[in-house]
């Protein structure tokens, strides 16, 4: 027997929103990606003569997965309001400006916008 989708959590399209489907354990776990090697790099720049925790590589990583998590939600809600099939840069600035506090959102967007620039061009 198929549910019935409510007017409010339907997308256009016919698409479901972010929120209105039913997420299963093995389906979201396996989009993670592990980002230790990032911060490590990041870490050492920052302060070479200090050492991390295997335990605090596991909030780092949850942490930069969750932030991505959102922003991908926030951005796929903001492509389905202006009824378009297409994620755009600007959905996803949108999203970072309405998920991230103030001037975090105004870096992030820059240095996001400056590396997609460098990617481009190489």
């Amino acid at each position: 027997m198929a549910r019935s989708i409510t007017k409010k959590n339907r997308c256009p399209r016919g698409r479901q929103n972010a929120s209105s489907r039913k997420k299963s354990r093995s389906c979201t776990y396996l989009g993670h990606r592990n980002y230790s090697l990032y911060i490590n790099r990041v870490r050492k720049e920052v302060v070479p003569e200090r050492g991390i925790s295997s335990r605090t590589f596991e909030i780092m990583n949850t942490l930069i997965n969750n932030i991505f998590e959102r922003i991908s939600t926030q951005a796929y809600s903001l492509m389905c309001f202006r009824n378009r099939r297409t994620l755009t840069p600007e959905d996803i600035q949108k999203a970072v400006y309405l998920l991230l506090p103030g001037r975090l959102a105004k870096y992030a967007v820059a240095f996001g916008s400056e590396a997609v620039q460098r990617y481009v061009h190489s």
